[in-house]
């Protein structure tokens, strides 16, 4: 069985759900970082006033039993704070007072896409749940995998490689070591100097109502070779992350490792060289290939990039067109960020947790997290792991 995960909610509904089905049981968490995740999620300089109101906690309905997980579905509320000014526009029940309908779609947004697709009339019913607010529910329901992966040994973290024009110089040799302190910069970026850049960037834009994209890395540590597979196409692991990151609000593309620049080079400077040593086993010393071959991990780090377009919401808004009237009218502008790179990538972390733990679950199996631990134990006997 593999790792299953569903949210629900709306931006500014009640509030956001995540159910999450497949881990075992047995499996330790602490509340403590579960929140804090959540609070990792609302970082980055370049953020609107919703991070203001919002403060993330999540809120265990089944489960977990004294800090231990049940092998049953786990259920995750996350409150929606702002809810309270927006009771009477997003209560789920009818209102007595008149509720104003949004007929100005945003380019860029699924706000147009989704009132053709349902035939409504009030933008509304598709932003809400569009909304990247929807991301909290996937960071608390990636928050309990990253507790799974910790326990089989795996680590997950990210940082900001570009915001705008701003580019960090490329790091290859990071460890789990590097990633220490990354929150504490105001774009989670590993550099110094290309984070002030990043900053300025952001300063000078918001001034001209712009918002601004940019990429972000997720490198995860740890993993045994032969997690993913090659006979199938639904089950390579490439293949399963791409879709996972790329299904984030606002990402428009996805490599694994430096995909674009190996795809310049010529073949023997596209591979990763294979070396074997009593100490060591099989062994890379490169790692162009971002931890994959043939849709399963190859022992390596897993690098995920992810490339983020602009938000949709500008404070100067775009052109678009009155979708009651048909005439050209402002797209509509609601409390917005100018950035939310460093954030994003926080949900990338979540995205790839999910899908490493589900890929986990699937390999190693067990009803209870010391089953998981047996078999992967034996897994690295057999083919002689020395990672």
């Amino acid at each position: 069985m593999g790792l299953r995960f569903v949210t629900a909610g709306e931006s500014h509904g009640p509030g956001l759900t995540a159910i999450v089905e497949g881990l075992p049981a047995g499996l330790e968490l602490d509340r403590e970082d579960l929140d804090r995740d959540m609070a990792r999620r609302q970082l980055g300089h370049g953020r609107g006033g919703r991070m203001k109101i919002e403060s993330d906690s999540v809120e265990i309905r089944s489960g977990i039993r004294h800090g231990h997980t049940l092998g049953s579905p786990i259920s995750i509320l996350v409150a929606n704070r702002d809810y309270a000014n927006w009771e009477e526009r997003m209560n789920p029940w009818p209102v007595d007072a008149e509720v104003e309908e949004v007929h100005l779609p945003r380019p860029g947004h699924a706000d147009l896409p989704g009132l053709q697709k349902f035939g409504y009339s009030d933008v509304r019913n598709v932003l809400e749940r569009a909304s990247a607010r929807e991301t909290a529910a996937r960071v608390a329901a990636g928050s309990v995998a990253r507790a799974f992966l910790a326990a089989v040994g795996v680590s997950v973290h990210s940082h900001v490689i570009r915001i705008g024009s701003v580019t960090a110089p490329d790091r290859e040799d990071l460890d789990p070591s590097d990633f220490k302190g990354v929150d504490d910069d105001p774009v989670r970026c590993l550099d110094p100097e290309a984070s002030a850049a990043m900053v300025e960037e952001i300063n000078r834009l918001r001034k001209a109502n712009e918002s601004l994209g940019g990429s972000f890395e997720v490198r995860s540590f740890g993993l045994v070779p032969g997690v993913g597979s090659h006979v199938s196409w639904e089950e390579k692991l490439d293949g399963r992350l791409a879709q996972a990151v790329v299904s984030i609000q606002s990402i428009k593309g996805v490599s694994i490792g430096p995909a674009w620049d190996v795809a310049a080079r010529p073949g023997s400077e596209a591979h990763d060289e294979i070396f074997h040593s009593d100490e060591r086993g099989f062994y890379r010393e490169t790692n162009r290939a971002g931890g994959l071959e043939g849709g399963m991990t190859n022992g390596q780090p897993l690098v995920v990039r992810a490339a983020i377009k602009p938000i949709s919401t500008l404070t100067k808004p775009l052109r678009s067109v009155d979708t009651e009237t048909k005439q050209p009218a402002e797209a509509l502008r609601e409390r917005t960020d100018s950035s939310v790179v460093p954030a994003a990538a926080v949900v990338g972390e979540a995205m790839v947790c999910l899908t490493l733990a589900s890929a986990y679950r699937e390999k190693f199996g067990g009803d209870h997290i010391d089953d998981v631990l047996g078999a992967l134990d034996a897994y690295k006997g057999r083919i002689g792991w020395r990672g």
